[in-house]
């Protein structure tokens, strides 16, 4: 599954999601996780609606994404698009994060985690 961090040297979760300027990419999963890409967000208006739209457009293919901290309307616009937004408070380790995931996903995942799993498989009758 693919995890963003919001991140300014990619090593430490030290970013709020709305002022972020780019999402650090991981591929994790039970055994293996690897650093797959940094995604820039661009310059979208001045409106913070379109800011937040486009910080949350540039993660689609993530299921999770894990920021210091994060609006309530920011954290909305990424559930309805079915990432799931997790906040830190304070700094931590991009690779504390990545073992706990992996720790967890070894084990028996919680019900939205195994349903992040498998994001990338899951159609809705929409799609059709």
């Amino acid at each position: 599954m693919k995890v963003a961090f919001t991140s300014s040297t990619g090593e430490i979760i030290d970013q709020h999601f709305g002022m972020s300027d780019s999402f650090h990419v991981w591929e994790i999963g039970p055994d293996e996780a690897h650093f797959l890409e940094t995604v820039r967000v661009g310059i979208h208006g001045d409106d913070e609606e379109d800011k937040i739209g486009a910080r949350a457009d540039v993660l689609l293919d993530c299921a999770i994404v894990y920021t210091m901290q994060i609006g309530g309307p920011a954290a909305a616009k990424l559930v309805a698009r079915k990432i799931n937004p997790m906040k830190t408070n304070t700094e931590v380790p991009v690779a504390e994060i990545v073992g706990k995931l992996q720790e967890v996903l070894r084990g028996a995942p919680p019900p939205w985690l195994r349903k992040a799993m498998n994001k990338d498989k899951l159609t809705s009758f929409l799609d059709e």
